[in-house]
């Protein structure tokens, strides 16, 4: 892959909307690319989370539990981040990645995102309020959820 359809990709991720051609240019080149055969972990449940996986080609499903207990929660395709919030806060992973067919992952680090947040303030706000917004919409729903349940 280029660095131009890696710009390309990384652009249509939510994450990094707004950010610039070159600010995406230098998230692209100090990223990793990972190619993963169909049945492998990217990540697994309770590992340490210290990057995030934009799916380049391919389908990955976020699984809980192993084995026969094993429950598909989500699957994702091309333009999707997985681990997008170990890109902010140390965590371990709620879940595990496993792709369903051959895949080709941009792995973004951590280090490299605090870097983007630090070079970039200006983009560090925008995801700073983005963040806040999500978070009371999340509350919202919970208050209409528990209102359900009185």
């Amino acid at each position: 892959m280029s660095l131009e359809s890696d710009i390309a990709i990384l652009r249509n991720v939510r994450l990094f909307d707004g950010l610039q051609t070159d600010q995406l240019r230098l998230l692209a080149f100090g990223a990793e690319h990972r190619r993963v055969r169909a049945r492998e972990f990217v990540f697994r449940e309770n590992a340490r989370a210290d990057a995030g996986f934009v799916i380049v080609t391919g389908s990955v499903a976020l699984t809980r539990g192993r084995g026969d207990d094993a429950k598909i929660l989500s699957r994702h395709g091309p333009g999707a981040l997985l681990g997008e919030i170990c890109l902010i806060t140390e965590t371990t992973r709620p879940a595990s990645a496993q792709t369903e067919s051959d895949c080709d992952l941009i792995r973004v680090s951590r280090t490299l995102f605090r870097r983007m947040l630090e070079e970039y303030p200006e983009f560090a706000a925008v995801l700073h309020q983005r963040i806040r917004d999500e978070l009371e919409a999340m509350l919202a729903d919970i208050e209409r959820l528990e209102d359900r349940f009185r």
